[in-house]
């Protein structure tokens, strides 16, 4: 069943493709016309496309992995933090840095600085220091918090990247294909769909149509972690169950094997 309603995308202007003299001709199987300079996307193959990524997504996050979130523009940057954190995955809004993927344990490095300057502030270590160098660590954690701070907790690199204007973020797009890491993506009429392992034919210019395929995919990412959930729920009775030391005076060492009185082994022993 679809999970995806064809009004609300046309309400949110989905549809809304690039100026057709910016084209790239190989989203031509995406485009159902042209009106008025601009082409519009056929959104019954978003539909099909929104829907494949979604059930993607779900699984992924089903066995637990994350999916990095991409969009540095001003109309998607807010919202996709907003969104994406709610579901617990990480995402960059800020800017690209280069070997976020490919140079990923110096990517880690940076991370950690952040944690030795906040220890350094419970242990009274930063309040020794001259003002000059407060004022330095200061603006170094600031510039950390605001480029790495959304994937502070991401310790290895993802399964997956979600990319909002693929010809924005190319560096991401780029090592995530060098890395064999899927690409989800929102992708315009002027952009190359080829590097995109899930290609989401949309306007990714308008914050209302960003929003809508955000709140879908969201959506398929909290079933994926509540199904997690739930198993994991469903596993912890059953392993107690099996740690649980058998009960009752008579027992069994293995199949075919005699009763064992209990009591009567526990006297012959104390003689």
């Amino acid at each position: 069943m679809s999970r995806t309603n064809f009004q609300e995308l046309l309400d949110a202007g989905v549809h809304f493709g690039h100026l057709a003299r910016k084209w790239n001709p190989k989203m031509a199987p995406y485009i159902f016309d042209q009106k008025n300079g601009i082409h519009v996307i056929d959104l019954h193959k978003t539909i099909v496309k929104i829907d494949e990524a979604a059930e993607e997504m779900k699984q992924l996050a089903k066995s637990g992995r994350k999916i990095l979130f991409v969009a540095t523009k001003k109309q998607a940057k807010d919202l996709v933090k907003e969104k994406a954190t709610a579901v617990t995955m990480p995402c960059i809004t800020e800017r690209w840095a280069g070997g976020m993927l490919t140079n990923f344990p110096t990517i880690r490095k940076a991370i950690k600085k952040m944690s030795v300057i906040d220890k350094m502030k419970e242990d009274g270590t930063f309040d020794k220091l001259a003002k000059r160098e407060r004022l330095q660590i200061d603006r170094q954690r600031a510039k950390l918090e605001k480029n790495l701070g959304s994937i502070r907790d991401m310790s290895r690199l993802p399964s997956a990247l979600f990319v909002i204007d693929v010809q924005k973020e190319s560096n991401a797009v780029k090592e995530a294909n060098r890395l064999n890491i899927p690409v989800f993506a929102m992708v315009d009429t002027c952009c190359d769909p080829t590097p995109i392992d899930y290609v989401i034919p949309a306007n990714d210019d308008a914050t209302k149509s960003i929003e809508c395929i955000m709140n879908i995919l969201c959506a398929a990412i909290s079933e994926g972690l509540e199904e997690r959930k739930l198993e994991k729920d469903k596993e912890a009775p059953a392993e107690e169950a099996e740690e649980a030391p058998a009960t009752g005076k008579k027992l069994r060492a293995r199949k075919g094997a005699k009763p064992v009185d209990v009591e009567k082994e526990a006297e012959a022993s104390a003689e």
